[in-house]
């Protein structure tokens, strides 16, 4: 099972990944309980890729609802590597306009109550997360965009809000006061537990509406945002598609040693079962 190369994870209206030939289902158990839905395995242009849909099949789950650790972990036990995310977010500039997609590459934490890290039970991490997404598949997926003429912005600020309700007017401006780019549910805590697998991590964020900030354009609502994201999904697949066709198996990058410095526990006094449960992650650091 660890001989995955690519894990993808696909958001509101990406619920599969077009071109997968050998479809394999695995379900996986982690000490941290079940992931979204089962894992879909395949090849893509000769790379091993496993997709997971972030809200189930059907969209079952909520963004606070998301086992984050669970997903992460099954990726990491199947070998991966790199994560390719995409997920539906509102604008807070006026300049990113519906149908934009955007690398954001750094994020403000508006959640609660959310497990955003693999560590504690007597064992103690502490990654560097000033750069919190993959600068190496930030420039890949540049590269694809420009190879299939998609237009895609590198770089911003993603605020990863609790939900499932959408802003108040109020916070909306508040956003936009901070200078912040985008909006949406879901991805700091995949990006954090990535960190602390050592997986390289990007999203690609697909601009769906404004928010509610816009006095020219109707406050966000289901129906809209259904139509956005299935024009998105087709051009998110796509693009995904390209980056995974013209990836460098061999790059590394920091990223795949962010643990080396991070534990700060003694390593005589990590229990057995916390050591034993986290194996996958840290396993080779206690050696």
């Amino acid at each position: 099972m660890k001989n995955i190369d690519v894990g993808v994870i696909g958001g509101s209206g990406l619920y599969d990944l077009a071109g997968l030939e050998d479809r394999t289902e695995v379900n996986l158990e982690t000490p941290f309980g079940n992931p979204s839905d089962s894992y879909i395995t395949g090849t893509l242009h000769g790379r091993r890729v496993a997709f997971l849909p972030r809200h189930g099949r059907g969209h079952t789950l909520l963004p606070s609802e998301l086992n984050f650790r669970a997903n992460i972990y099954g990726f990491k036990l199947m070998g991966v590597k790199s994560i390719i995310s995409a997920s539906a977010v509102g604008s807070l500039k006026e300049d990113h306009h519906p149908m934009d997609f955007l690398l954001p590459d750094q994020f403000i934490d508006r959640t609660r109550n959310r497990i955003s890290t693999f560590f504690g039970d007597g064992l103690v991490a502490h990654i560097a997360f000033s750069d919190p997404v993959c600068p190496s598949l930030c420039d890949l997926l540049a590269k694809a965009a420009g190879k299939i003429d998609i237009n895609l912005k590198q770089g911003g600020t993603y605020v990863n809000m609790e939900g499932p309700a959408f802003s108040t007017r109020a916070e909306s401006f508040l956003y936009r006061s901070w200078g912040a780019d985008l909006i949406g549910m879901t991805n700091l805590q995949e990006a954090k537990l990535a960190r602390e697998a050592e997986i390289c991590y990007v999203t690609i964020a697909m601009v769906t509406d404004y928010d509610c900030w816009h006095e020219e354009e109707e406050s966000v609502n289901v129906e809209q945002l259904i139509g956005y994201l299935l024009k998105n999904s087709e051009n998110a697949k796509k693009l995904i598609s390209e980056a995974i066709r013209i990836m460098d198996p061999d790059v590394d990058c920091g990223c795949r040693h962010a643990l080396e410095n991070s534990i700060l526990t003694s390593r005589e006094r990590v229990p057995a079962a916390t050591l034993e449960k986290l194996k996958p992650l840290v396993g080779k650091y206690f050696n």
